[in-house]
This record gives structure tokens, sequence and C-alpha cells, in this order.
């Protein structure tokens, strides 16, 4: 190894060690929360752009009620065609409801999420990502019936 290589290593070495004694103090006491993000992230989000999602005339179910809006008891199957790219299908509800749907690419996993309402009133969401056609299953709890909407957003 020559000299200025050398220099070179010592000087990485050196940067790292600053980089970690800012992390360390500039850390927060508080344990946060989980929910939350930081603004940092979410401006290197922005700078990728946001992933489009499914076009509801795209959707299309036994339980359909209309372009994009889903109304059943039980469970309903939902068939979203091949959105020729990674989008994400946004379902929106007032109530609660469940989510089973298989991951996206060559891996064989199924989901399954239990959407609960959120508590600024908003409704339970539920976004499932779709790189292919594919069926997505939703199940109401209890009795009576759901509707959920397939939303652009």
């Amino acid at each position: 190894m020559s000299g200025r290589q050398k220099a070179l290593l010592g000087l990485l070495a050196v940067l790292l060690v600053a980089l970690f004694v800012v992390a360390v103090g500039a850390g927060r006491d508080d344990p946060g929360d989980p929910g939350a993000r930081h603004g940092f992230v979410d401006r290197l989000g922005a700078l990728g752009g946001e992933r489009s999602t499914v076009d509801p005339s795209t959707v299309s179910a036994d339980c359909a009620d209309g372009t994009g809006r889903l109304v059943f008891s039980g469970s309903c199957v939902v068939r979203v065609a091949d959105p020729g790219g990674l989008r994400t299908l946004v379902l929106r509800s007032a109530a609660r409801f469940t989510v089973v749907a298989s991951a996206p690419g060559d891996a064989e996993l199924t989901i399954r999420d239990e959407v609960e309402p959120a508590s600024d009133g908003s409704g339970a969401v539920a976004k499932v990502a779709v790189d292919q056609a594919t069926e997505v299953g939703l199940t109401c709890p209890g009795l009576g019936s759901c509707t959920v909407l397939v939303a652009t957003s």
C-alpha cells in the first residue's frame, strides 16, 4: 500500500468516527412515535417520487357496486388486472376489514392485515403492492356489511 492510500484510509477512518460521534450526539432521549416518519425520510421519498396507484377501473369483483366501490358481507375476492409495473392498490373504508394478498414479485408469501380505522377519523386504509394480475381477499368482521372503496390516493 502506498503512502497516499494509507493517508486516504486514515482520513476515511477519522471521517467515520466523526460521523458516529455526530449521530450519537444528535440522538433524542424520548422513545419517539413508531408511526411517525422523520422529515428527512419524507424529503428522500419526495425525490424518488410517489408510486402510482392502481386505476379503480382495472379492479373487478363479484361484490362491486359500481366502479371502485365494493359492498359485501363476509368476504369478497377482488381481481386486479395487470398494472404493467409496481403499483399500489389503495383500499379505504369507514369500518375495519381484513386484507389477504400475495406479496409482489416471485416471493411465495401471503400477507394478512387487519385494518383498523385511524384515531383521527380518517377511516381504515390498506395499501397493497401489486405488480401483476392478482387476487386480493377482503373479509368483513362480524355479521354486518362492509363498504370498501378503491382509492387513487
